[in-house]
């Protein structure tokens, strides 16, 4: 199943995604610039295979809801996302607010 829904983060509107599949969850949360995901998301693969798109993207660790990956730091943050002022450690909103 997927669910769609829009998190509002101060007067902006980012879009919450999560995708059930079975043992896990996805957990993304996306705005025009770039996303904040669950663990499955692969930051090296995106610095070093997918470099050249320049994707502003980073990683949480272990949330299992869309909620826990606003409030959660960011483990990994693409190369990208850091010349946005996106660093490891940073909580997920924290990030969307620097993505508006």
């Amino acid at each position: 199943m997927i669910q769609m829904k829009p998190i509002h983060i101060g007067e902006s509107v980012a879009l919450g995604i999560e995708v059930k599949l079975p043992k896990t969850t996805l957990l993304v949360i996306t705005t025009d610039k770039g996303y904040i995901m669950c663990g499955a998301l692969d930051v090296g693969l995106l610095n070093e295979r997918l470099g050249d798109r320049q994707i502003v993207a980073a990683r949480a660790v272990g949330v299992k809801t869309l909620d826990e990956l606003l409030s959660a730091p960011l483990e990994s943050v693409t190369h990208t996302a850091e010349d946005f002022g996106i660093i490891a450690g940073m909580v997920g909103e924290e990030a969307l607010i620097r993505m508006m």
